[in-house]
């Protein structure tokens, strides 16, 4: 039999997703996976998402410690199998069909939620005579390789006679030891620019060592390490937050509106109180029993009827083809605050629901989007957002626009207030429910009629849902 250890990398799992966070392994070394068992969670800089193993066999090794972030098609794990031997010709030559694909001689299964390459690599056994240079053994179950090898390079063949290698170091991410990832992150040392003195091109804990010491020495002439010092008592003061993952996805994402979409907001008040009475009477429905009907999913409605009514804002800028797009659907994105960040998923197609399906929708996504079970998918193709910013008590805002959309609705907090009502004669101050709505939008899709008009529109069917029949 054989031995045939193979590399796990980091996929992209999400559109031009470049690097991810190791959160938690499910595994050890020792265990045994099943193909499409979770072995790894990760973030990305859009949500958590938990990896299947593409193989089965045991954990040989976890090559990346949980904390770490890495590239894109760095080696996770490694897995080992044993499959039959290939059957050899005259002279050592493997007979007709022993070729090997990498991955074959299990039967490499199709990932779920991902595909098999498309260019496997090839590997052809060779005799147990031959005296080619070899790299150093690959590693056993429980110890840490000595070179974390991408997934693209061939697996390392362990039969009974003896161990044969791949013959050369392939290129791609450093190769390190975890604790030597570690180091390095520690001492801030990128090891993108260290010289690997270690078998196969490894980087050692004396590379990454010599590396700090070079980037902190001094010039010639300069003062003594006393200045190191006093930095060091003055960071005693402070915290300093890492920012990853999605809260580095989302201050990325609010600079490039900010920067790039010239903002308008305006601003309404509004009598809500029909509303907010409509709201008590649709929880008693049977209908909507099983669903937790908040003012939000009233809101909603409302912009989704002023969308029929003012398309053109529901829109995305081309900026290469210098167009504006109007979108047909409405995929209706709700601003959540999650421990990890702020997120913004959206209801697909959220227009052609009724209304006990989209309150379903909206709770079923605020649900995953905190609870940290949201798919990149879930995030992508937005094309207009609501931000409730009125839970935190605050009564307005001016929002910032999600990269790509036209506009964004912020929703303030519902407070019982003086109202003027009636006209003429009869005009007297009551108690009423009011809220304060303010509108943020795009200036090159949208000028200042169609922002006023849209933001009408939707105060206008919450001061009376009756509205709603008519425009429905």
């Amino acid at each position: 039999m054989l031995r045939i250890e193979r590399h796990f990398a980091l996929p992209d799992v999400g559109e031009g997703l470049t690097e991810a966070e190791i959160v938690s392994w499910r595994v050890k070394p020792g265990d045994t996976v099943a193909v499409n068992d979770v072995v790894v969670e990760i973030e990305t800089a859009k949500s958590l998402v938990e990896l299947p193993s593409p193989y089965a066999g045991e954990v040989a090794a976890l090559l990346v410690e949980a904390g770490a972030t890495v590239p894109v098609g760095t080696p996770l794990l490694l897995v080992a199998s044993e499959v039959a031997e290939p059957v050899e010709g005259p002279a050592g030559v493997p007979a007709p069909g022993a070729v090997e694909l990498a991955g074959e001689a299990a039967g490499e299964p199709v990932l779920v939620g991902y595909g098999t390459s498309s260019a496997p690599a090839r590997r052809r056994r060779r005799p147990a005579a031959a005296s080619a240079p070899a790299l150093p053994a690959p590693s056993t179950v429980g110890r840490a390789p000595a070179a974390a090898v991408p997934a693209a390079t061939v697996p390392a063949v362990t039969a009974a006679a003896g161990t044969a290698h791949t013959d050369h170091v392939p290129a791609g991410p450093p190769l390190a030891k975890p604790p030597v990832r570690r180091l390095a992150r520690d001492l801030g040392v990128d090891l993108r620019a260290v010289t690997p003195t270690g078998p196969g091109g490894t980087v050692t804990r004396e590379d990454v060592e010599q590396a700090s010491a070079a980037s902190l020495a001094p010039p010639l002439g300069a003062a003594s390490a006393a200045p190191l010092a006093a930095a060091t008592g003055a960071e005693a003061d402070e915290q300093r937050i890492p920012v990853r993952g999605v809260r580095r996805s989302t201050a990325e994402a609010m600079v490039r509106s900010a920067f790039t979409a010239p903002h308008v907001t305006v601003f309404q008040t509004v009598d809500v109180t029909l509303t907010m009475e409509l709201l008590d009477r649709l929880k008693a429905r049977p209908e909507l029993s099983d669903v937790r009907v908040t003012p939000l999913v009233l809101v909603a409605r409302a912009l989704l009827l002023a969308i029929r009514r003012n398309p053109a804002i529901n829109a995305t800028w081309d900026d290469p083809a210098q167009e504006i797009v109007v979108k047909r659907r409405v995929n209706l994105g709700i601003a959540a605050a999650t421990p990890r960040g702020l997120l913004v998923p959206n209801v697909k197609n959220a227009d052609a629901m009724a209304l006990p399906e989209l309150a379903r929708a909206l709770q079923d996504l605020t649900t995953k989007a905190r609870e940290g079970r949201m798919q990149p998918a879930d995030m992508q193709g937005g094309t207009i957002t609501i931000t409730n910013v009125g839970v935190f008590g605050i009564d307005t805002g001016t929002p910032i626009l999600n990269p790509g959309e036209a506009a964004i609705l912020a929703l303030g907090a519902i407070r019982w207030m003086p109202w003027v009502v009636g006209s003429g004669d009869d005009r007297r101050i009551e108690p009423r429910r009011v809220v304060e709505l303010a509108v943020s939008f795009d200036h090159r899709m949208v000028d200042g009629e169609l922002g006023a008009r849209f933001l009408a529109d939707v105060a206008a069917v919450l001061a009376d849902p009756d509205v709603a029949l008519v425009w429905s």
